[in-house]
């Protein structure tokens, strides 16, 4: 309501300025206050949250912009896809069924509130949670419940009711519209970022990963997918093994033409 009002005021004081000036340079007003009034809303937007700064279809009521909700989201967001790799396949929720999915549930999970129906629901037991996001948890924000972004283009506050956002998003859209390009070089991959692969001439050809440590002992996790009507396998291995797969268009690697290079999530964008 606030950021409605904010905006109809904009509009209508600069609408104020779009009447007609009867002199020599009448003409040009018009003009001169269209582009006001655009600048205009453009500053309101953006001072209320309802911006897109990077264009990238992500609004900034979503960014974390504050570090501490930065680390807080990625210490959730591995933590969460990590446990799943490690505890029993018949805890694990049914909806991880391939790579994208495990990314969609922990991006999901991690932005959640984590308070004690999260743990008995998620069955996830972790002795020391990290600190909670404090900018905003889903589903509360704007979005509700569409949470990816599913549209190209940069945000428009009219994309909260066309469709732009949606609860599911496969791992081309994950990659295309809710993540930026960092590096092809996986040594600027920080925990809680994402590597992503095409593998021409499969069925299904995008691919991902999230790192979930750094370091030395850096490490991934992933989902296999299914396998010729067999269920895929969450695996855990350690980022110097990928780099030493058998198959090299599985190797993270710059001169590999199937390795996309490392992704970071757009709510995260501008992350030093």
């Amino acid at each position: 309501m606030v950021i409605g009002l904010a905006l109809a005021a904009a509009a209508a004081l600069l609408a104020h300025h779009l009447r007609p000036i009867h002199h020599h340079n009448a003409r040009l007003q018009p003009q001169t206050s269209a582009r006001a009034l655009s600048a205009s809303l453009d500053r309101t937007r953006s001072a209320s949250g309802w911006g897109d700064r990077f264009g990238d279809g992500t609004p900034d009521f979503l960014r974390l912009t504050d570090p501490a909700d930065q680390a807080a989201f990625r210490r959730w967001f591995t933590f969460i896809a990590e446990y799943q790799a490690v505890r029993p396949p018949a805890e694990v929720p049914r909806e991880i069924t391939d790579c994208a999915s495990l990314l969609r549930y922990s991006y999901r999970e991690a932005l959640k509130r984590h308070d004690e129906a999260w743990f008995q629901t998620t069955g996830i037991e972790i002795p020391a949670p990290p600190g909670e996001i404090r900018a905003w948890s889903y589903p509360h924000s704007p979005l509700g419940a569409a949470l990816f972004r599913v549209a190209p283009g940069a945000f428009e506050p009219e994309d909260l009711n066309n469709g732009a956002f949606a609860q599911f998003a496969d791992a081309k859209t994950l990659v295309e519209r809710n993540a930026t390009f960092v590096s092809r070089d996986v040594r600027a991959a920080l925990p809680g970022d994402l590597l992503f692969y095409r593998q021409f001439g499969q069925s299904s050809p995008w691919h991902s990963m999230i790192v979930v440590r750094g370091g030395a002992k850096a490490e991934v996790v992933y989902d296999t997918g299914t396998d010729r009507s067999q269920p895929g396998q969450l695996r855990r291995v350690l980022l110097s093994e990928l780099l030493d797969h058998p198959q090299p268009q599985w190797r993270p690697l710059p001169g590999n033409p199937n390795f996309l290079g490392v992704y970071r999530w757009n709510i995260l964008r501008g992350t030093p």
